[in-house]
């Protein structure tokens, strides 16, 4: 059974940056497509960014595209989410995501396609 744990959650101020860090064990996890989904206090879960097995595709929803990358060490079985410039909307729980499926062709970004969650790390924004 695929196992996900975040890190690298915390309190910044506006402007600032964090990197979080998902490990992954109990899969082969450079077949799998990863992806990060945030959930705001009193919102729904949304997608943030994903990347393909491979590395060579990434998609980021429009609110991060530009200031947030996800990228991936497969030798670490580690997914990352590096976060510049930071907002105070982008406060929320975030979590790691494997897909259901191995080596998947093309990006996916919805939540029903993704079949291992880890526990989320909380990221804080200040004004």
């Amino acid at each position: 059974q695929v196992q996900l744990v975040e890190s690298g959650g915390g309190l910044v101020q506006a402007g600032g940056s964090l990197t979080l860090s998902c490990v992954v064990s109990g899969g082969t996890f450079s077949a799998y497509s990863m992806g990060w989904f945030r959930q705001a206090s009193g919102k729904e879960r949304e997608f943030v960014a994903a990347i393909t097995w491979s590395g060579s595709s990434t998609h980021y929803a429009d609110a991060v595209k530009g200031r947030f990358t996800i990228s991936r060490d497969n030798a670490k079985n580690t997914v990352y989410l590096q976060m510049n410039s930071l907002k105070p909307e982008d406060t929320a729980v975030y979590y790691c995501a494997a897909d259901r499926t191995k080596h998947t062709l093309v990006v996916i970004t919805f939540e029903a396609d993704f079949g291992s969650w880890g526990q989320g790390t909380q990221v804080t924004v200040s004004s």
